[in-house]
């Protein structure tokens, strides 16, 4: 790649963005770790995300949330997956625009819906109306990931691989955040 990272590249957006997916792809093409805060929270609790909600309810979840990614957000420049609520707390917002650089992959319901549909592995749309649910969520969440420092626009036609270029084509419009080598 030929670029130094300077901060943390936190990837911000609702279920089904392509978070984990851009985010690992991003982190070997720019030869940083790939963090995963959901996976972390997995790994510290001994328990899923859907065993956490239900045993602890989603304040709890959150919590634990944000002390991950303030862990996360102090070790060295990586690129951070956010769970699809992370970026709704204020505190978190801080953190990440302080520590690192938030990236909104800013996908459509359709698209969104289209990648989530068959998974059951999303507590939140454990619902009688899945679609209708992310919906309540797209809309309610838009506002939040709008106040990411930069979006990059997903399309149904871009691979991961396009997804990850057009990130890295966003960050290098940051030298606080990267630096060409």
């Amino acid at each position: 790649m030929g670029a130094k990272l300077k901060k943390t590249v936190v990837l911000v957006g609702l279920m089904g963005a392509g978070k984990t997916a851009v985010g690992t792809v991003l982190a070997r093409r720019l030869g940083v770790p790939f963090l995963d805060s959901d996976a972390e929270i997995v790994k510290a609790a001994a328990m899923t995300i859907p065993e956490i909600f239900a045993r602890d309810g989603e304040a709890f979840f959150r919590a634990r949330e944000a002390e991950v990614i303030a862990r996360l957000l102090r070790a060295a420049p990586g690129v951070l997956s956010t769970g699809g609520g992370a970026f709704l707390g204020e505190a978190n917002r801080e953190a990440i625009s302080g520590l690192g650089v938030s990236v909104w992959l800013d996908a459509d319901l359709d698209l969104l819906w289209q990648r989530v549909r068959h998974k059951d592995t999303r507590p939140l749309l454990r619902t009688p109306d899945p679609y209708g649910t992310l919906a309540e969520l797209y809309h309610a969440r838009r506002p939040f990931y709008a106040m990411a420092d930069l979006a990059v626009r997903a399309d149904p036609r871009y691979s991961i691989e396009d997804m990850a270029g057009r990130v890295i084509e966003a960050l290098k419009t940051r030298p606080d955040v990267m630096e060409a080598a």
